[in-house]
């Protein structure tokens, strides 16, 4: 395993959690590169509730990945139902802005993706443009985590 950035992901981890609870800006790290078949460690959480402890259990789970397996793991969050709220630029539920900045330095910083219904979207009459930048819209969520499983990936819900 090899690091190709100046910062490994170890160090980063650790100002993730420092600039989430201070809001502060993190140093950036384009995600590594998979071989042919990705990394050796995949897994697709499901989050689809808005209760903030829910959705920072999810994203300390994350975490916890992150910090075992550093570049051996993708990891996929698909986001539907009251969850979606997460991934909003103006949120119809309450979502703790600590919460979003996780998830966009998750992504950012290590690569994890983070998948919207696009069902649930159309529901609450939401376009691409209402989302963060950093999510995937797909039409179907349920069908994203079907998708992920079918490239070996393993389902996380809870």
């Amino acid at each position: 395993m090899t690091d190709r950035s100046p910062l490994p992901r170890r160090h980063l981890l650790g100002a993730v959690a420092a600039a989430a609870a201070t809001g502060a800006a993190l140093p950036v790290r384009a995600a590594g590169k998979p071989g042919a078949d990705g990394p050796p460690h995949k897994i697709v959480y499901q989050l689809n509730r808005a209760e903030p402890d829910y959705q920072e259990a999810i994203l300390n789970s994350i975490g916890a990945m992150l910090k075992k397996y550093v570049d051996d793991v993708a990891i996929a969050v698909v986001v539907w139902g009251p969850g979606i709220h997460l991934l909003a630029k103006k949120p119809q539920r309450p979502v703790a802005p600590v919460l979003q900045q996780r998830v966009k330095s998750m992504s950012e910083s290590y690569g994890v993706e983070f998948v919207a219904c696009g069902n649930t979207m159309y529901s609450l009459g939401w376009q691409k443009a209402d989302m963060l930048d950093i999510a995937r819209i797909e039409e179907v969520g349920a069908a994203a985590v079907m998708e992920f499983q079918e490239k070996g990936y393993a389902y996380l819900a809870w």
